[in-house]
């Protein structure tokens, strides 16, 4: 069957099926990609069994909650950030911070606080390097913005979130900062570590069968909002983690790997109410004005809520 063939085909199932007002948003998306899947089922002779066995897949995939580590394993998410930079490239938008992917676990309602945050309850405080982090949040022609939202979330030690995961306290390394008057953040935590997919899980047994690796890169994820500035979803790598540029989901990026500077002074220990050595991060964020020239920056998508 030729792709005209089977275009004629699906637009009867979609389109000319239909016998009351249809979605025209929905019928367009519906038509193409049901046409796109019979072009490869005939292009590649996709038998029934494998059929079959591709729609289990995903339906254990949801069952199991992981279509939103299926999403960025295979790219998807990466490229909607590719989108939305030529979006914001075409509106002359350039300079601010990279954008980069926010998988699926954030949590919203995280604690509040200004200016600063302890995000981490203790709990692994024997096994942990402390890490402080800090910044200012600036406006596109660089003035630092006071009252920013300043959105972080992490894993543990073990690699896990914690409303996810059960163990862990509610918003543990969860917290919403804001800016003070000079547009500055800061928050004490612990180093994150990097992890993987979950071994037995839907996406990790796509990925072998893939011949790839289910590893991220230790990260922070970040949501940055203020009045009149667009919405900043992204991450920053730690630097030195053996993935960092081979990280799973495809979401290191230039410019969102900070360096790490290690701090042993006692004065500077005693400064930050430590006791003792750790880790510092400077990094400021960069947004860009509220603008109708390109799509908005607030994704509208299924979320947790403690």
């Amino acid at each position: 069957m030729t792709h005209n063939d089977i275009d004629t085909l699906v637009k009867s199932w979609i389109v000319d099926a239909a016998t009351g007002p249809a979605n025209p948003r929905v019928q367009a998306i519906t038509l193409r990609l049901v046409s796109d899947l019979c072009k490869a089922m005939e292009d590649l002779d996709i038998q029934p069994a494998e059929f079959w066995t591709g729609l289990d897949f995903l339906s254990r995939a949801g069952t199991s909650h992981e279509l939103g580590l299926l999403a960025p394993g295979l790219g998807l998410e990466r490229f909607m950030d590719i989108r939305a930079d030529e979006a914001e490239a075409k509106a002359g938008l350039n300079g601010g911070t990279p954008r980069t992917i926010e998988g699926p676990l954030y949590v919203a309602g995280a604690p509040e606080s200004d200016a600063f945050a302890r995000l981490d309850d203790d709990s692994e405080s024997a096994q942990a390097e402390v890490l402080l982090m800090q910044g200012i949040v600036y406006d596109q022609q660089g003035k630092p913005l006071p009252g920013a939202k300043v959105e972080v979330w992490h894993a543990n030690l073990l690699g896990n979130y914690s409303h996810f995961d059960q163990s862990q306290s509610a918003f543990n390394l969860r917290r919403t900062i804001y800016t003070d008057a000079q547009g500055r953040y800061q928050f004490r935590s612990i180093m994150p570590k990097g992890y993987g997919c979950p071994p037995n899980g839907c996406t990790q047994y796509l990925l072998d069968l893939l011949g790839r690796h289910g590893q991220r890169p230790a990260h922070i994820h970040f949501f940055i909002s203020a009045d009149g500035q667009r919405q900043l979803t992204t991450q920053i790598n730690i630097d030195g983690d053996e993935y960092l540029w081979d990280d799973f989901a495809f979401a290191s990026r230039e410019g969102l790997v900070p360096a790490v500077t290690r701090i042993s002074e006692p004065a500077a220990i005693a400064a930050n109410d430590l006791r003792q050595p750790f880790a510092s991060i400077d990094f400021d964020f960069h947004l860009y004005a509220d603008t109708t020239a390109a799509p908005t920056s607030q994704i509208e998508r299924s979320r947790a809520a403690a």
